[in-house]
């Protein structure tokens, strides 16, 4: 979902109203494989063309971000949040952007969201039973039809997984 919203902002509108538009895709993934300073330092150079920044600290990175973001109208994806620390050091508080700017998180967890007053969420509804089934076959198994001998185990995923 994250992938198409950036797709849509950035074919409709996004670089007639902003000044840039940036999606870091798959947070939690990269927070744990790279950690925060990494992705502090790909915003830098994403949104604002820093592309020599030394960072001795999260700390260091927050404030250089917020000195930065305030500049600028900008949209930030955010996707995959799973951690308050991500957030903290991603997109800290509303104080760090322009007027106008947007940040688009996505996470399974919405009490991550709560400092946020002005915020919008959407709740995606659950995959039914045939197409959570689909899915995961074409996920597991690389294919989109549900082969029948592995109906059963397929199923007992999709149960246990809701």
């Amino acid at each position: 979902l994250a992938v198409a919203v950036y797709n849509w902002l950035v074919n409709h509108f996004a670089v007639l109203c902003f000044e840039n538009i940036c999606f870091h895709e798959n947070t939690r993934e990269n927070s744990n494989k790279y950690g925060l300073k990494h992705l502090q330092k790909t915003l830098l150079f994403e949104l604002v063309g820093e592309n020599k920044v030394t960072l001795m600290s999260v700390r260091e990175g927050i404030s250089m971000l917020k000195q930065k973001l305030q500049r600028k109208k900008i949209i930030l994806i955010l996707d995959d949040i799973d951690q308050q620390e991500q957030l903290d050091a991603l997109a800290g508080n509303l104080d760090w952007f322009s007027p106008g700017s947007r940040v688009i998180i996505t996470t399974r967890d919405t009490s991550l969201l709560s400092r946020y007053e002005d915020r919008i969420t959407y709740e995606l509804d659950k995959l039914n039973d045939k197409d959570s089934l689909e899915l995961l076959s074409f996920k597991a198994l690389k294919t989109n039809k549900v082969d029948r001998s592995y109906l059963d185990i397929l199923s007992s995923v999709v149960t246990y997984a809701s």
